[in-house]
């Protein structure tokens, strides 16, 4: 309806000889302001040498004139803004293209098979997963769902380093504990891990090489042992919660491949690579950064920014039309350089579009849960999924914006009343389903061509028009990449829909008004389920 109402626009404008401009049309807020409305006339104006007001009534006599299937009213407000409203007959008619399209409706072809790489969770294997990794991993999934939708062919990918500093530390850590279990008392590694996974890889090299391992000195064994363990166990948590990669990119090769090398090379060239104090730097106050940044460190070890640079010129050679990173947000500061680089390596950065997600904290009655990894004061994810549930998890992480620090309240993901936002969701598809099985064992036969001009109350008016917004909301999420938005629709439709079925009787003695009904049933129960399917999250028939 929306895209209807551009093209109309757009046409009147081609009619009235006026300059081109792109159409905007928004929902308003406030009822009284219309179905829809636009401030075509207002950027028109300095283009076309006219005042505001005169644009806009030119338009809507057009648009009275020659749309009268579709708009009930046009009026002007304000300094210009045209407020519109849609004719009921039309409204209501649309819920027939809800039920033919059904499990597509809300589909959209904006990325027309673009080809799309969405890299999130790439955590290193040194332990599981906890509740940081898991908002991370939902934004990731859901924001992969959001594309799909929009028309992009996407890829998954989980991008991890088992080389450097932490993998040795896990692997004197591994190390350590196996000593210990044999009776053997070294010193632990200074900023060890300390989690219980550690004794139970240590315990399970035990079992399999027995003592054999007290007089080596090879550390790797204990690191790729220690790998092995870990990344199961990861790839078993993902798993629980639904998700699956396409592809794991290790940083390793990156080394192997010389990818780093030939990345200082071809800045070197452009002389954005200098030596200072014994480190390699990046020249990046040369493209407007604020400070140079250390690219290789006197020790001879290369900082985050340049495999990170290496990953994502290898992302373009890939030929990705579209690049999104979920990213955690210690790296606020380091993916600006990474960008910077990018375009000096004759790489269209604009191409990808970095998501930073702020920290989660938890509480639990009201008392906050303190965590640290490597101390091993955490709350995995799968100690979450277990305690609250998948369902849960999914809708939590992503019901709040990401660039806001997020509060996970365990008692409220554990309450199954109203109060929890996941449960009174579920409860309206279940509620909906069980309308049409009820209305089904009554013999009602379900007819698309029903009388839909029975649907004249103002509260089945005002939910059709928020199920004819789901389109709009899937636009709009490719648009932010905020999955939050489509979590909110759904709430809100929810919320319309339960303070109506309070109120009115679905079936009733009035065979016409309840066929028309039961076609509002079903397309409620057809939205819901795409926006939940969006999410990742389950649709029960019952509950």
């Amino acid at each position: 309806m929306k895209a209807k109402l551009v093209d109309l626009l757009e046409n009147i404008i081609v009619e009235l000889k006026l300059p081109k401009v792109p159409v905007i049309i928004e929902i308003p807020k406030q009822k009284e302001h219309g179905d829809f409305s636009s401030n075509i006339a207002m950027q028109l104006a300095g283009k076309a040498g006219k005042k505001p007001l005169e644009i806009a009534n030119d338009i809507i006599k057009n648009l009275t004139t020659n749309s009268s299937d579709l708009i009930s009213s046009a009026k002007i407000a304000g300094p210009g803004f045209i407020n519109i409203n849609i004719k009921k007959e039309y409204l209501v008619n649309q819920l027939k293209d809800i039920l033919t399209e059904d499990v597509n409706f809300g589909r959209l072809s904006i990325g027309n098979g673009k080809k799309a790489l969405i890299e999130f969770v790439s955590a290193n294997p040194t332990g599981p997963l906890t509740v940081g990794h898991g908002r991370g991993a939902i934004l990731g999934d859901v924001i992969s769902n959001i594309l799909i939708w929009n028309g992009y062919s996407i890829e998954r990918e989980y991008y991890y380093n088992n080389a450097g500093k932490q993998m040795k530390r896990l692997g004197l850590s591994v190390k350590y504990r196996y000593f210990e279990l044999l009776g053997e008392k070294h010193d632990f590694p200074e900023d060890g891990y300390e989690g219980k996974y550690i004794i139970d890889i240590a315990q399970k090299l035990i079992e399999e090489k027995g003592s054999t391992l007290l007089e080596s000195q090879d550390l790797s064994l204990f690191i790729k042992i220690a790998e092995k363990s870990i990344f199961k166990d990861i790839k078993n948590t993902l798993e629980k919660i639904n998700i699956n990669f396409d592809n794991y990119f290790n940083e390793q090769s990156l080394y192997d491949s010389g990818a780093l090398e030939l990345v200082l090379k071809k800045l070197e060239n452009k002389n954005l690579i200098y030596k200072k104090d014994g480190a390699t730097w990046f020249r990046a106050s040369k493209l407007g950064r604020e400070h140079d940044k250390v690219f290789i460190k006197s020790t001879g070890e290369p900082t985050y920014r340049l495999p990170d640079i290496a990953y994502h010129k290898n992302k373009f050679e890939r030929g990705y039309d579209y690049i999104v990173d979920i990213l955690g947000a210690d790296h606020m500061d380091a993916y600006p350089d990474v960008l910077a680089a990018i375009e000096q390596l004759g790489y269209n950065s604009k191409k990808v579009s970095v998501l930073i997600h702020q920290f989660v904290t938890l509480t639990k009655s009201g008392e906050l849960i303190k965590m640290s990894t490597r101390k091993a004061q955490y709350i995995t994810l799968d100690e979450l999924i277990q305690e609250v549930g998948i369902d849960v998890v999914r809708y939590f992480f992503i019901m709040r914006g990401m660039n806001s620090h997020l509060n996970f309240d365990i008692k409220l993901a554990k309450d199954e009343s109203d109060e929890n936002p996941v449960f009174y969701l579920q409860y309206a598809h279940a509620r909906l389903c069980n309308i049409l099985k009820h209305a089904k064992s009554m013999n009602y036969k379900f007819n698309i061509n029903a009388d839909l001009l029975q649907l004249s109350l103002n509260s089945e008016i005002q939910i059709i028009k928020k199920l004819l917004e789901f389109p709009i909301i899937i636009h709009k999420a490719h648009d932010t990449l905020e999955p939050q938005n489509i979590a909110n629709y759904l709430y809100e439709l929810a919320s319309q829909f339960h303070r109506y079925y309070a109120k009115e009787r679905i079936i009733t003695d009035n065979l016409e008004l309840s066929t028309a009904r039961l076609v509002l049933v079903e397309a409620l129960q057809i939205v819901i389920y795409n926006g939940l399917s969006i999410l990742g999250i389950n649709a029960p028939k019952k509950m």
